[in-house]
C-alpha cells in the first residue's frame, strides 16, 4: 500500500490516519497545540452544516464533550419532530476532526451523528440514512459502494477588464484569463487539510459578464471514497468554499443555473464498487456485470433520484435539451449528453507513458473505472443524494434481468443527432419541475423505504418541500421573462 502523505494537520501531528483517531488522540492534540475551542458540525434535515461552539474550560470538560456529546433541539433541525419531546444528542465522530481555518481562536472542528434520548441512532438524520443505505447495499451485493463528486460553482465578483475571458470557453483555461484561480487553490488546500481527498481542480466552461459583475465557473473533483465519507467531504468543502469567498469579498454559488443560455453547475457523481479492497468495475477490458447492475438500477430510479439531487426550481432550468445536462434517461460510453456516462478508465496508461516519455519503464496502473451519474446539482441534500444513488444501485442487484433491462437504455451516439430522433421518442424523460419530481418519488417511494433506509416521514417531508414551490410548468410560464428568471435565480443563489 502506498504511504499516505498527510494533509490534515491533526494526522500529521499524531502520525496516524484520521480513521484511527480516538478520544485520547484529540485530547492530546488540543492540549499540545493551544486549541481553545471545539466546534461540533452536523448536517440537519435541510442538508446544511450546523454549528455548536464549545470553549474548552479544562481537560475534564473536553473529555466530557468528546465522550458524551451534547443535546440539541431536534424540532428546530428536522421537520416532523415534536417540539414537546424534541431533545436529540449529537455525538462527535473522531475520524472527521480538522483545524478550523477561519477561527481567530484556535479551534478544532468535528462532524457529528444524531442519537435519540434512548441513545439509538436517529433514523431521520441524513448521515444515518446514508449509513443504512450503504449497509443494505453491501448486504445485497457483497461490495462496498464508493462515490466521488464533481463540485461545480460560480465565483461572482466585480468586473475585471484585464485579460478578458470568453463566454462558454473557460474549460481548463489558465490564469490570468481564468480569474480566481488563487481562490480555488486556497480552497483545495483547506479542503485537503480538513480531510477531503481531492483529485484535481480547474476552471470550467462557464464565464458570464453581466452588468458590473463577472461570473467565473470552477470545479473541484474528489477521489472515490466510501459514500458516507464522500458526502461529509462535499459538505465540508461547500462550507469552506463559501467561507473563503466571504473572506475575499466575493460570492460563491452552487446554484444549478445563474443565467439562461449559459452553462449551469451540476454535481456529477461517479460511483464504483470495491470488494476486498479492489475495484470490481471491469472484467478484463469490458464493463463488469456488477457495473452494469449499477447502471440498471440508475435507469430504473433516475427520475425519482431528482427528488434528492435537484431540489430547487432553478434545477430544472439546467435540465433542458441540447445541453450537456441530461434530459433523457439513458446511458452511454463517454457521451456527455447521456444521463449516465461511462468515462475513460485508464486501460492503456502504460502504453501512453512510454510513448510520451521514451525510455521509461512501463508501470502497471490500476484502472479507475467509474459510472457517472450526471443529473444532480449543488442544491442536493448531499447525504440524501448519496443514499438515493446507493438505493438505486442496490435495485440493480435485486432485479431479475438487470443486464437486459440496462440494454434497453443504451445509446451509442449523441442522442440529439438527427439519426437518433426516433430513439428520443421512446426514452423516458427526467422530471421538468420540483413538483413533477415529487410526484415520481411518491410513486417510487417503496424502493427508497425498503430495507428501512428512508423513513416514511422523511420521504413525506421531501415530497412536501418540493411541492411547496408550486413550480409545475414554471419553465414554460417564465420562458423569455428575464425579470422573472432573475428573481428566481436570486432566490436560490445560495442553495
Amino acid at each position: 500500500m502506498a504511504e499516505r502523505i498527510f494533509k490534515n494537520k491533526i494526522e500529521a501531528y499524531l502520525g496516524k490516519e484520521a480513521k484511527d483517531f480516538n478520544r485520547r488522540d484529540l485530547v492530546k492534540f488540543v492540549k499540545e497545540n493551544g486549541i481553545r475551542m471545539v466546534n461540533f458540525r452536523y448536517a440537519a434535515g435541510d442538508g446544511r452544516l450546523k454549528t455548536l461552539n464549545f470553549i474548552i474550560n479544562d481537560e475534564n470538560y473536553l473529555n466530557r464533550i468528546l465522550s458524551a456529546g451534547e443535546r440539541v433541539d431536534g424540532s428546530s433541525l428536522f421537520r416532523g419532530v415534536d417540539a414537546g419531546s424534541s431533545d436529540l444528542y449529537v455525538m462527535p465522530r473522531y475520524r472527521t476532526a480538522f483545524i478550523n481555518p477561519f477561527s481567530e481562536i484556535p479551534a478544532l472542528d468535528i462532524l457529528c451523528s444524531f442519537y435519540t434520548p434512548e441513545g439509538k441512532p436517529f433514523m431521520s438524520a441524513p448521515s444515518e440514512i446514508l449509513r443504512r443505505a450503504e449497509e443494505e447495499f453491501t448486504k445485497v451485493s457483497g461490495c462496498e459502494f464508493r462515490t466521488l463528486g464533481e463540485l461545480e460553482y460560480y465565483i461572482i465578483a466585480p468586473q475585471d477588464l484585464l485579460y478578458p475571458s470568453v463566454p462558454q470557453r473557460g474549460y481548463h483555461e489558465s490564469f490570468p484569463f481564468a480569474k480566481w484561480e488563487q481562490l480555488r487553490t486556497e480552497a483545495m488546500c483547506a479542503i485537503a487539510e480538513a480531510g477531503g481527498r481531492i483529485k484535481y481542480g480547474h476552471s470550467e466552461v462557464g464565464f458570464i459578464r453581466d452588468s458590473n459583475k463577472d461570473m467565473c465557473q470552477q470545479e473541484i473533483e474528489f477521489l472515490p471514497v466510501p459514500a458516507s465519507d464522500s458526502a461529509d467531504q462535499l459538505a465540508v468543502a461547500k462550507w469552506l468554499l463559501s467561507g473563503i469567498a466571504y473572506r475575499h469579498g466575493v460570492t460563491i454559488s452552487f446554484a444549478p443555473k445563474i443565467l439562461v443560455g449559459h452553462a449551469g453547475s451540476g454535481l456529477h457523481v461517479h460511483t464504483c464498487l470495491f470488494k476486498d479492497g479492489k475495484s470490481v468495475m471491469l472484467d478484463g477490458q469490458e464493463l463488469s456485470v456488477p457495473a452494469k447492475k449499477i447502471i440498471a438500477g440508475y435507469m430504473e430510479q433516475a427520475q425519482a433520484v431528482t427528488a434528492f439531487g435537484n431540489t430547487v426550481p432553478t434545477s430544472y432550468l439546467r435540465l433542458v435539451p441540447h445541453q450537456e445536462a441530461p434530459v433523457n434517461v439513458c446511458w452511454a460510453f463517454r457521451n456527455r449528453s447521456a444521463l449516465v456516462r461511462i468515462p475513460l478508465g485508464w486501460l492503456n496508461a502504460s502504453g501512453m507513458v512510454t510513448d510520451a516519455n521514451p525510455g521509461t519503464e512501463p508501470e502497471e496502473v490500476q484502472s479507475n473505472q467509474t459510472v457517472e451519474f450526471r443529473s444532480a446539482d449543488g442544491s442536493a441534500n448531499l447525504h440524501f443524494l448519496m443514499a438515493a444513488l446507493c438505493v438505486a444501485a442496490r435495485r440493480g442487484f435485486e432485479m431479475k434481468d438487470p443486464l437486459g433491462f440496462a440494454s434497453k437504455y443504451f445509446v451509442d451516439k449523441n442522442i440529439y443527432a438527427k439519426e437518433q430522433s426516433s430513439l428520443l421518442e421512446h426514452l423516458p424523460k427526467l422530471p421538468a419541475s420540483c413538483w413533477d419530481s415529487a410526484e415520481v418519488l411518491q410513486k417510487n417511494r417503496a424502493a427508497f423505504e425498503s430495507g428501512n433506509v428512508f423513513p416514511p416521514q422523511v420521504v413525506d417531508s421531501v415530497i412536501a418541500h418540493l411541492k411547496s414551490y408550486n413550480d409545475k410548468d414554471l419553465s414554460e410560464r417564465i420562458y423569455g421573462n428575464r425579470a422573472a428568471i432573475e428573481k428566481l435565480v436570486t432566490e436560490h443563489l445560495y442553495c
